[in-house]
């Protein structure tokens, strides 16, 4: 995708402990930058991702993580990493995320998650709340 298609940014340098021998982002770090910049943009929302769990008994369980590498990132590297909802149906929320270079529309990598609202207690799914889903709509919309 392309930047012009998120609304949502967030910043990071490549830290040192997350490349590997071959000086590169070792794969497993790109879903912590998608799980990061997914908890900042709820952030920016206002939206207490802590409180809504203890206050519904209610939190979201991954089920999808896909990530497409399109070129290595390097140690020290300054990336974006953005994120938007792509789309809210019965029970999940489905994310697109693309992380660019700091200062290029060069993109490294692009990746979609996928998170079910789920009951804390029967561990089945739940419909996501109007408030929420009106929260992101807005957010998206602004």
């Amino acid at each position: 995708m392309a930047r012009e298609d998120f609304k949502f940014f967030h910043d990071l340098r490549v830290r040192y402990s997350e490349i590997d021998g071959q000086r590169v982002v070792f794969n497993a770090h790109y879903l912590t930058y998608f799980d990061v910049a997914i908890t900042e943009y709820f952030r920016k929302m206002a939206f207490d991702y802590s409180a809504y769990a203890k206050e519904t008994g209610q939190d979201f369980h991954l089920v999808k993580s896909l990530v497409n590498y399109a070129k290595p990132i390097l140690f020290d590297t300054e990336i974006q990493i953005s994120c938007r909802t792509a789309k809210i149906g019965n029970s999940s929320l489905t994310f697109i995320l693309e992380i660019f270079d700091k200062d290029s529309d060069a993109s490294y990598a692009s990746g979609e998650i996928i998170w079910v609202n789920t009951d804390q207690t029967t561990h089945t799914a739940v419909r996501v709340g109007d408030d929420k889903r009106s929260l992101i709509e807005r957010f998206e919309a602004a």
